[in-house]
């Protein structure tokens, strides 16, 4: 992982757990041929292995297992209050993969998962046959890349493109595919679709060096996510999570200095502004794993089950990025999330 190419997204699995259920489904397999040399042992369920107890995630996170699997249960969840709907009143999401490739020490996902361990649901079918069954009811804005960086594993999976495929048929689905990567390869070959977002999520160079272990730089995410405004692609910036580090104001403020410069400003979709908040039940599970954790053992305050910064600190920080910000783009196309 120390030596990922930030543009090829090819991490090396050197075990793959895959479910007998779907050894033989055409998904499983074109993933399976882009691991010659990897030792393939079949299960009969995911989480026995995905939940075995005593798993570490920082040690788990550097030799990463994948596992394939099929989907069973719920296959579609209403938005989460700690997301953004972003004024869209049918707000839903999808866990086609769980878990990144990236090393964020603020990740929710920490908290959530019991392991590192990639878990990849073959059988993209049967939840594309709920998002369709929930179309016929009301239209949906779906995102498709909350549990896991689905560009950054595009490479193996091809996910985004399939997705793009769907929402190419379905005039009353919006998506955004979420990310922190700067898969250029999959920028230069994008067919552009008013109905596609994607998101990027963009922090102080600081905050990556410091937090965001193996992602790409501010400099390269932008450049990514310039290329793809320049096909025609509907792009939102994601000023969210806002991390608290020392000096933080001026971290912030050449951060966006720089995005100006790299992005032009005018055709972007929107922006979303919040400071770092997670469930608190998450927060235990992750200060659990990472007892030196800067980021994660700062004295949050809690409201209602979940932790964020204490309110004047929250408040300073997300007026700040959202003053400079109007600035530079309509009042309408910021979105500040709100306790």
């Amino acid at each position: 992982m120390k030596n990922l190419k930030k543009d090829c997204f090819n991490p090396f699995f050197s075990h793959i757990y895959v479910e007998k259920s779907v050894r033989n489904h055409a998904r499983a397999q074109k993933i399976l041929a882009e691991f010659p040399s990897a030792e393939i042992i079949e299960i009969s369920y995911y989480k026995d292995v995905f939940c075995r107890s005593r798993q570490s995630h920082p040690i788990q996170h550097r030799t990463q297992k994948l596992i394939l699997a099929a989907r069973q249960g719920t296959l579609l969840y209403e938005g989460a209050p700690v997301c953004q709907s972003f004024g869209n009143q049918y707000f839903y999401y999808v866990s086609c993969a769980m878990n990144c490739i990236f090393d964020c020490e603020y990740c929710y996902l920490k908290g959530m998962y019991p392991s590192a361990n990639i878990v990849v649901f073959v059988n993209l079918e049967d939840i594309f046959a709920a998002v369709e069954q929930m179309l016929e009811k009301h239209p949906l804005y779906l995102c498709v890349s909350y549990d896991t960086d689905l560009l950054a594993l595009e490479h193996i999976i091809g996910y985004a493109q399939e997705w793009c495929l769907f929402a190419a048929r379905h005039e009353n689905l919006k998506i955004e595919i979420r990310t922190k990567c700067a898969n250029r390869s999959f920028a230069r070959s994008v067919v552009p679709l008013p109905g596609v977002i994607y998101a990027f999520t963009l922090s102080p160079q600081a905050v990556i060096e410091a937090f965001e272990h193996h992602t790409p730089s501010l400099t390269e995410r932008l450049s990514c996510a310039g290329e793809m405004m320049r096909a025609g692609c509907p792009v939102r910036l994601c000023f969210d999570p806002m991390v608290y580090v020392p000096d933080w104001k001026q971290h912030y403020e050449a951060m966006l200095a720089q995005v100006c410069r790299m992005i032009d400003m005018e055709r972007i979709v929107d922006v979303s502004v919040g400071t770092f908040r997670i469930s608190q039940d998450y927060l235990k599970n992750m200060r659990r794993q990472e007892p030196d954790s800067a980021v994660i053992w700062f004295p949050f305050q809690r409201k209602d089950g979940y932790c964020h910064y204490p309110n004047d600190l929250m408040e300073q920080m997300e007026c700040f990025l959202t003053e400079q910000l109007e600035e530079k783009i309509s009042r309408e196309k910021i979105f500040r999330w709100r306790m």
